[in-house]
């Protein structure tokens, strides 16, 4: 079996307030401490068919202008995750199953390009926006019981399950594979970066405050037992994890490396939506700067509001 990272942005930063601040109120922790943020999803390739672990942000996407007030910044583009995927050797054509951690467009944003694979997706999460007009959804209802401390899970293929995480969205889950004695933990945002994992702190992000600390739980007490490489998708932990085979030690916080250098650049107008990648554009929307939205405005996509968005 290899697993690889597909990696589309990187130099990106996350304030300690926005990985940490979910139950205590990001106002209590120091808006000057950052961690590196970037993106990544995965590739799976057992020999027998490929399989991918989301499928990174809609091509287009512009990148987000950060300034002293943006709480999480995805980072520069690297490539289109469409060719950061073919620089692995892979072409649609290949993958034959796609595994949706959750709805958001920064791991669904590619699904209609892999028009022949089976796309499973939490069955509580299938009417959301993102999905709508893609005809190859398997909705997944967790029929194979528990996984270790997992109550419900869905065997994938050997060695791989699918395992309901609600919480962040209310269909979140995770995947699991195990191979050659490890188990490889492939997490959406159950937290943005493993500090957070580490120091048991939910992000502000969020649909179920109550159902993620119970899968937060769950997965620092699964961690704990088994031999277990975390791959995230907002963090450079998660493919620097992967390329060591890194095995969680809750007890060891892995060192906090500082974030690269911010380059502050001109707007254009644009904002994006740094939960769900939804883009506010003025030219479709009236010429309305976002700035003169209403203060109680939400993103149409995922509802969250202005504070959430990045000027791009």
């Amino acid at each position: 079996m290899k697993i690889q990272a597909v990696k589309f942005r990187d130099n990106g930063f996350m304030t300690e307030g926005f990985a940490f601040g979910g139950e205590d109120g990001a106002d209590k922790f120091d808006a000057n401490v950052k961690y590196r943020s970037g993106l990544q999803n995965y590739v799976i390739d057992t020999g027998d068919e490929v399989i991918l672990i989301d499928t990174g942000l809609p091509f287009g996407t512009p990148e987000e202008s950060p300034d002293e007030t943006t709480v999480i910044y995805t980072g520069k583009d690297i490539k289109p995750y469409m060719e950061a995927l073919a620089d692995l050797g892979y072409k649609p054509e290949q993958v034959s199953k796609i595994l949706i951690t959750h709805k958001h467009a920064d791991h669904t944003g590619e699904l209609k390009s892999f028009p022949n694979a089976e796309i499973y997706v939490n069955a509580e999460e299938c009417d959301a926006d993102e999905l709508k007009g893609i005809e190859n959804v398997v909705p997944v209802y967790f029929t194979d019981g528990a996984y270790h401390n997992f109550p419900e899970s869905q065997k994938i293929a050997d060695g791989i399950y699918y395992i309901k995480a609600k919480g962040h969205t209310k269909g979140n889950s995770l995947v699991i594979v195990e191979d050659d004695g490890l188990f490889y933990m492939f997490q959406g945002d159950i937290t943005y970066t493993d500090e957070a994992l580490y120091a048991n702190k939910l992000s502000v992000v969020y649909d179920d405050l109550a159902a993620a600390r119970v899968t937060l739980d769950r997965v620092r007490e699964f961690v704990s037992r088994n031999p277990t490489v975390y791959l995230s998708t907002h963090t450079p932990l998660g493919y620097e994890n992967l390329e060591e085979k890194r095995v969680v030690d809750l007890n060891n916080p892995p060192k906090t490396l500082p974030v690269g250098e911010i380059v502050f650049k001109t707007k254009s107008g644009k904002y994006v939506c740094s939960v769900c990648g939804y883009v506010y554009n003025p030219a479709e929307n009236n010429n309305i700067a976002f700035e003169n939205l209403p203060e109680d405005w939400k993103c149409p996509r995922c509802k969250q509001p202005k504070t959430k968005f990045n000027a791009a």
